[in-house]
Formats: structure tokens, sequence, C-alpha cells
């Protein structure tokens, strides 16, 4: 079976692209708005002194900063409004998940379709906002304490921190929903994909200068080049994986009529957690040494030791980021994928898994299933995002690009390509009713 990708490079022509004014509208709105998105990233929050900033971000180098100003697309290391990004809008998304398998008034919300949804969303917009704010304030704080970083600390440099911060992240929201509803592709997922893209140009002229000085010999650059090329290509292969469970649906007598006796199949994606895993596992690893660079000097001894166990590149780090991806994978594949919701919705609509009872032995079925999908799609993500690690921190490479960045980036790009090719194909069976003169082709 042909993927989207395969697809679209068969069937896609300037003319086809030319004849389909609304795909047209949608890539000319999608790109205008990232454009919006970026320029963001440019305006500085007011009350910082930019030198003395920079000077201060480039000392924390290797920490959680690193990890959010990489999906900030360097908004951080300016202090720019879309300092946050859209990381509280995700927070919030996953606590909502979590809170509706936990709550069951939430979990009745969810089984009432769009209007329920409609519901969920409102909530997770009032929890993007009440997690910016605090982010905000204690990025504030953070900032005072960063020596003269801050022009004029106090509490007006505070509330405008958090006024300013909460605003962008807002307008963010508000901009990759747009993209979403008006657009083509997720809009939060892209925000975050044109972010770390841009940094890729720093990053190559980071690499090249390292060969001109001869603190990278031009062979290692090419083994780089060639394991982020593998790495590409086995994250494209395993994101397309699935395990397809066999699903038939009996035949029933309606009336006259007799409905169903029809087969298809419940498909298991690889790697149902996505992104999540790795992001969240780095994000808490790193912590303590971000904890560390703003208290340097009134830190003990011991904190000072687990600290420098936990950096990046240490066995320990390696050992404790490979085993928190494996829980995180399991804990949001739970959650997104319940396997006794799913054998319910199954029983609910007549299909049956072949030679099992409906009920609690399909749960149980789906569950024993999804384990051991679960562990693949769990070693897959340990392997992409610690093998980067490895030699870039083994060979002491500055110009290092995570293999969460480019599982994020090859991730869009394939839910994008996807979305385009049933642009697409939805315009040619619009314009072969058109040819056929169908009725009620003009509705």
């Amino acid at each position: 079976m042909a993927s989207a990708a395969e697809q679209l490079a068969a069937n896609f022509s300037f003319s086809n692209l030319g004849k389909s004014r609304e795909l047209r509208q949608r890539i000319f709105f999608t790109l205008g708005a990232l454009i919006v998105a970026r320029l963001g990233t440019y305006i500085p929050m007011p009350g910082i002194d930019p030198a003395v900033l920079a000077q201060q971000v480039q000392q924390q180098a290797g920490g959680l900063l690193d990890v959010f100003n990489t999906l900030a697309g360097g908004a951080v290391e300016r202090m720019a409004i879309f300092a946050l990004s859209i990381m509280p809008y995700i927070t919030a998304s996953i606590i909502i998940q979590v809170m509706t398998s936990v709550f069951p008034e939430l979990e009745a919300l969810k089984k009432e379709g769009e209007a329920g949804r409609k519901v969920l969303n409102q909530y997770t917009r009032y929890g993007t906002v009440f997690i910016a704010l605090i982010q905000s304030y204690g990025i504030a704080i953070g900032l005072e304490n960063w020596g003269n970083a801050v022009i004029d600390p106090g509490w007006f440099f505070r509330i405008t921190a958090m006024i300013t911060l909460t605003s962008g992240t807002i307008l963010l929201m508000w901009i990759g929903e747009q993209i979403t509803s008006r657009g083509v592709g997720n809009g939060i997922s892209l925000i975050i994909f044109v972010g770390i893209v841009a940094g890729f140009p720093r990053v190559i002229g980071q690499s090249l200068e390292q060969m001109r000085t001869g603190a990278a010999s031009p062979f290692l650059f090419v083994m780089i080049t060639a394991i982020a090329t593998a790495l590409v290509l086995g994250i494209v292969f395993m994101e397309r994986a699935q395990r397809r469970l066999f699903v038939t649906y009996p035949k029933r007598q309606v009336g006259n009529k007799i409905y169903g006796g029809e087969s298809s199949h419940l498909p298991i994606k690889l790697n149902v957690s996505g992104v999540i895993p790795p992001i969240f596992a780095s994000s808490l690893l790193l912590l303590p040494t971000t904890y560390a660079s703003f208290n340097a000097q009134n830190m003990p001894e011991w904190l000072s030791t687990i600290v420098q166990a936990l950096s990046r590149g240490q066995p320990i780090y390696m050992l404790l980021y490979g085993a928190l991806i494996f829980f995180f994978a399991f804990f949001y594949t739970s959650v997104v994928m319940p396997p006794q919701e799913t054998a319910e919705n199954l029983k609910k609509y007549g299909g049956v898994l072949p030679g099992i009872r409906p009920g609690k032995k399909s749960a149980e079925f789906i569950d024993y299933v999804l384990t051991r999908v679960t562990v693949v799609g769990a070693s897959y993500l340990t392997v992409v995002c610690l093998l980067p690690e490895f030699f870039f921190y083994e060979y002491n490479l500055s110009f290092a690009v995570g293999g969460t960045s480019i599982l994020i980036v090859v991730s869009v790009t394939m839910d994008t390509v996807a979305q385009i090719q049933s642009h697409l194909v939805a315009q040619q069976y619009e314009g072969l009713l058109k040819k056929s003169k169908l009725r009620g082709a003009r509705r």
C-alpha cells in the first residue's frame, strides 16, 4: 500500500494545484499564519537587557532552557513575547486527557460528541491561561535572579512579564487553531515544526565552522549526516507501521433490509504516544540541572554531585532518560487508547474480534496486543532519542540536533503531506461530479 507521500508524488502537478482553489487558499493562509508566529519570536519582552540576557543564556547551555528554546524556535534566548511558545497548551491538553479518564463527568462530556468536545476544548483553553500565568511568573522571578538581566526588578516587571508572555501563548494558541480549521495540517504541530526547522541553518553554520577550525573532522560530519538520514528513514517506517486487528460486523435485519456482514480492521499505531514521552522525559531530567544553574553559589556538595551525574551525556542520564521514555510511552498510551473503552465502542457498533467474546475478553485481548506493540514503540523512541545524544556528547559536538527534534519534524511533515493528498483527492472527486453532471453536483 502506497503512503500518502508516494501517492502525492505520483499524482501531484502544478496544474492540479492550480485547479484546487480551496487548497491553494489554505496553503497561503497557513504560510501567512506561520510567518506571524515566527515574527513574534523576535519581538522582545519589555524590561530586559538583551546583552546581559544573551550572556546568561549562553552560560545555561545544556539545561532545560535548551529544550524549551528549541521548541520555541529561539524565542527563549531572546526572551520574546512567544518565549513560552505553545507548551502551556500542550500541557493543559494532556492534563485534560488524563482527567477525562479519572473523572466520570469529563468522560461523559467526551462521549457527547461534538458538543462535549467543544466544552473540553474550552476547559483546555482555561487551563492554558492558568499554566501560562504560573510559568510566566516563574520566568519573571528567574530573570530577576539573573544578575542585571532585568532593568527594573519588582512587581511591575513581574506583572508586565506575566501579561506579555501569557498573551503571547494565547495568540499562538489562536493561530494554531486557525491553521487547523482554515489551513493545512495541525496548527499546533506546525508551529513547533517551524520553530525547530528555523534553527537548522544555525546548526549547519556551526558544523561548517567547527570543520573549518578543526574542532570536528569532515569524516565525522559525514558520519553524523548518514546517521541522521538513517534516523529519518527509520522514523518514517516506524510511524507508518500498524498492528491491525481484524473486526467483523454480523448481519442484522431491519424491516425488509439486511445490514452489516462487513469486515474491517482496528488499526493500532506502533507509536501511539507520539513525541510526548521524549519531551516529558527530557524536561523532567533537566530540571535539576536548570535549578543548579540558577543557584550555583548556594548549592551543597551532595546536590552538586547529583546534578553532575544527571548532566546530558552521562551514563545515569542515559539510563534514566530511556526508562522515563518507556514509562511515559505506556502511561500516555493508556490515556489515549484505553482498552476497556475501545472494546465497549466495538461492542456498541456490533464489531466482533474473531474468536473472542465482546466486552471483557475483547478488552483483555486489545490490552495484550497494545502492551506488546507499545514495547516496540517505546524501544524505537528510546533508540531515536539516545543515539544522537551518545554521538553528540561522545565527540563533544556543539551542533547537536536531538532525536526529539528529528522525530517532530518527520512526523509533522508526514501528517501535513497526508492532508494535502486528501485535499487533492477530494478536488479530483469534485471534478468528476461536475463533469458527469450528476444530479445534486451543484449542491
